[in-house]
């Protein structure tokens, strides 16, 4: 759990963190945390079979809550955001919404870097909560909008004396933040043998993951992306999809961490997302549907007796007017697609370009490569720079 200070320790028992939510809170902070877990079976899966998902639409923005009160208190500790500085990063939403949360409880100025494909309501809340919302028109021709979106931030920094950024695609700040989310799931389950995790900044499948693996040495790890994005080595291409996924290639995604990952399209996260809904009542959006089709898929083809855990980033309230608005659907040719009841195979994952729902166990970092890898890139290659100090 998060309390105001945002710490981090290591309980001498996983299950003490699952005590704190009965005390009342004198900090919005402390209302991120202990969330809960929800077993999903039939309609939504083959008869006797499931999985576990964690609900971090539960906290009050949703799983970015963890790292931006995390990353805030520690850049707060080390002396790199002074009090009362502005706190300026790039968001599709989540994360934005989870730095107003700690801007409002650690007393700081948020201004928000997006892109035209944010959603109405998300810009509402954000702008609700405090935030300034500063906005990018033009994508950049190699690195997307979220290129786009860190070159203005870059801008915003140097032009703000004392601003900061988190950087949330290379802090490893990001990553520890979810420790504690790991050893939630150990006191609530007792043993997780697979764990199904969207992938965009690396942040949240990284954190979790390194901490089960410590608990339990066999744990699969089941990496979810969409179609279109760079992270695993397929080629960039336009996306619809938010929250998972990316153009440019985060540092925090621990790549040695994944035994197989999965590759999902649009319509295939809206028909898991809306399906899911009425099955289970617990949805969310793009991340959620992405992820609980490949659940779904594991445990059908996984032994009956295997514990998956799938994280859900998010609830479905910000999505009410793209994922689960028919109009939208239609404009996008997002519906009566029924996904496939197996997924594609690949066995590398530059063999060809996926467009559909496709698996491959072969996960390596494309960066890895040296020159090459990198020349791929663009101009992300090598910038880092943006945690820490103001420019």
């Amino acid at each position: 759990m998060c309390s105001g200070s945002a710490q981090v320790s290591v309980p001498d028992s996983p299950a003490q963190l699952l005590t704190s939510s009965l005390q009342p809170a004198h900090s919005p902070a402390a209302l991120v945390g202990d969330t809960p877990t929800l077993w999903v079976g039939e309609p939504f899966t083959a008869s006797g079979r499931g999985f576990w998902a964690k609900l971090e639409g539960s906290n009050p923005g949703g799983i970015k809550d963890r790292t931006a009160l995390y990353m805030v208190a520690r850049a707060r500790e080390r002396g790199q955001l002074l009090p009362g500085a502005r706190i300026v990063e790039s968001s599709s939403g989540t994360l934005g919404l989870g730095l107003a949360l700690a801007g409002v409880a650690f007393g700081h100025p948020v201004t928000v870097v997006t892109d035209p494909g944010m959603e109405p309501l998300m810009t509402g809340l954000l702008t609700a909560y405090g935030a300034d919302i500063e906005l990018v028109r033009t994508p950049h021709p190699v690195g997307g909008w979220q290129e786009a979106r860190r070159e203005r931030v870059a801008e915003l920094l140097a032009a703000r004396s004392g601003s900061w950024c988190p950087d949330q695609y290379h802090n490893p700040d990001n990553v520890a933040a979810y420790r504690p989310l790991a050893y939630e799931l150990v006191a609530q389950l007792g043993r997780v043998d697979t764990l199904v995790a969207s992938v965009g900044t690396g942040g949240h499948s990284a954190g979790i993951a390194s901490v089960l693996r410590g608990f339990f040495p066999s744990l699969r790890v089941v990496g979810v992306d969409t179609t279109g994005s760079t992270i695993f080595g397929q080629p960039a291409a336009p996306r619809l999809m938010r929250g998972l996924g990316s153009s440019i290639h985060p540092r925090n995604v621990a790549y040695g961490l994944f035994d197989e990952v999965h590759w999902v399209a649009a319509p295939e996260a809206v028909w898991a997302a809306r399906s899911l809904a009425r099955a289970r009542y617990a949805t969310g959006g793009w991340s959620v549907g992405a992820v609980a089709l490949v659940a779904r898929w594991l445990a059908t083809v996984r032994p009956a007796e295997e514990r998956i855990v799938a994280i859900f980033p998010d609830g479905p309230q910000r999505y009410v007017g793209t994922v689960f608005d028919d109009a939208y659907c239609r404009e996008h040719q997002l519906l009566d697609h029924r996904p496939a009841d197996h997924p594609q195979e690949i066995a590398h994952p530059g063999e060809r370009t996926v467009t559909r729902w496709t698996r491959c166990t072969t996960v390596v970092d494309p960066l890895a490569g040296g020159a090459a890898g990198a020349a791929a890139v663009g101009p992300e290659t090598g910038d880092r720079g943006l945690a820490g100090a103001a420019r």
